[in-house]
């Protein structure tokens, strides 16, 4: 799979806003952080895609040189034990999904650069 941009919804992007000033972090970070809580979480299957009018990424912003890192985590996530290949538009959607349903995990979680470090760390709830 190989994509240049990604842009997420507006609610995402208003509540990176709100994290940002919490946490002292960037959105691409953030973003990042979304993702691996989403995946924790498990896949997102048949989940309704988020609206795409909120902030745009360009994917090495976001992702940097560990980009593969985190498809090959969305593909293991989402493919899962089914051996079912995923096509690059499904695994797109997915991709926002999972980044989306982070956000919203993650925007209940920090209210400080504390509470940021401690998600980091795996401690916090």
């Amino acid at each position: 799979m190989h994509f240049t941009k990604l842009r997420v919804s507006t609610e995402a992007t208003g509540r990176l806003r709100m994290l940002r000033q919490r946490s002292g972090l960037t959105p691409n970070l953030l973003c990042r952080m979304a993702l691996t809580a989403s995946l924790e979480t498990g896949p997102v299957g048949d989940m309704v895609p988020p609206e795409e009018n909120g902030q745009e990424f360009n994917a090495y912003t976001l992702f940097g040189s560990d980009q593969p890192i985190f498809l090959s985590m969305l593909i293991l996530v989402e493919q899962g034990q089914s051996g079912a290949e995923l096509d690059d538009e499904d695994l797109m959607r997915r991709l926002r999904c999972h980044i989306d349903r982070g956000i919203g995990y993650i925007a209940i979680r920090i209210n400080s650069p504390a509470d940021a470090a401690r998600l980091l760390a795996g401690d916090a709830a």
